[in-house]
């Protein structure tokens, strides 16, 4: 596949991802009420905070390719789970989903759903490609939820 295929790809996944984010976001409660609901939000947002903090800014980015110099995370959240930004942007959104559940916010979590799992799918191939050490990483760490995917 060319670059410009790549980008292209890379691009449509952040826009169907971003798309959805804010169509939950804007048609619901940002702060879910339901105890429960708001404890999984929480867990979501603790778990974004701590991938940040170990991941760093600098090497952070929304498109899946890897950025230079970028190291390969495995410490942190990253020692359980390969995409724990990933993890807790379906936490925390279906909190909200949830908590004033329709039709439409309930399909447009699905599609984020599996427009997160396709992205992650390119972005492990990326990183297969990018740290001879990946393949390793792959067999004591789990996609999105430890002990299951």
């Amino acid at each position: 596949m060319s670059q410009s295929r790549h980008r292209i790809q890379s691009y449509v996944f952040v826009g169907v991802q971003f798309i959805c984010l804010g169509w939950i976001f804007a048609t619901g409660p940002w702060v879910a009420e339901t105890p429960a609901l708001l404890l999984l939000e929480m867990l979501g947002g603790l778990l974004v905070v701590w991938a940040l903090w170990t991941m760093k800014l600098r090497h952070l980015s929304a498109l899946p390719e890897i950025k230079p110099q970028s190291p390969l995370q495995t410490g942190g959240p990253y020692r359980w789970i390969r995409h724990p930004m990933y993890t807790a942007l379906l936490l925390l959104t279906l909190a909200l989903v949830i908590e004033e559940f329709s039709l439409w916010r309930g399909l447009v979590w699905c599609l984020l759903v599996v427009d997160l799992f396709l992205k992650l799918q390119y972005e492990e191939v990326l990183l297969m490609n990018a740290f001879p050490d990946y393949r390793e990483y792959q067999t004591r760490s789990h996609k999105l939820i430890p002990w299951i995917v």
